[in-house]
């Protein structure tokens, strides 16, 4: 099932964006743990930034990321957060802000406080291969 949820730019959209991720990424985490799938960083799956960006942006479900062989940042961090939810860990999304350009850029907070970008970890898996 597909849904469409239109939000509005503004001071709100940073706090939206991650809420959403937060929450697929919980609902899929309990999914994987009773179906799981190769983990992310041995998956093949690479980053690739949003075909549409700009117009509207979809959050796939980590199988969908895995059969397609690619995300953008938002859909490997949801694929990495629910790995690790699935796992136990009270992994959640963190997201920032790109300097400059006005987009954002979400990465992995970890229980332990460390973070982690799995858009970078797989770029440069991809340059070593």
């Amino acid at each position: 099932m597909r849904i469409a949820i239109e939000i509005p730019s503004g001071p709100g959209l940073h706090a939206t964006v991650r809420a959403i991720c937060q929450i697929l990424a919980q609902c899929w985490g309990s999914a994987l743990r009773e179906h799981p799938i190769t983990p992310l960083y041995s998956s093949g799956v690479r980053y690739q930034p949003e075909p549409n960006a700009g117009d509207y942006e979809v959050f796939k479900r980590p199988e969908e990321t895995l059969h397609d062989g690619w995300g953008d940042c938002d859909d490997l961090v949801i694929y990495r957060v629910a790995e690790l939810r699935a796992k136990g860990e009270n992994a959640s999304v963190q997201i920032m802000r790109v300097r400059g350009t006005g987009r954002m850029h979400v990465r992995v907070r970890r229980a332990n406080g460390s973070v982690e970008d799995p858009s970078l970890i797989l770029q440069k898996q991809g340059r070593r291969q």
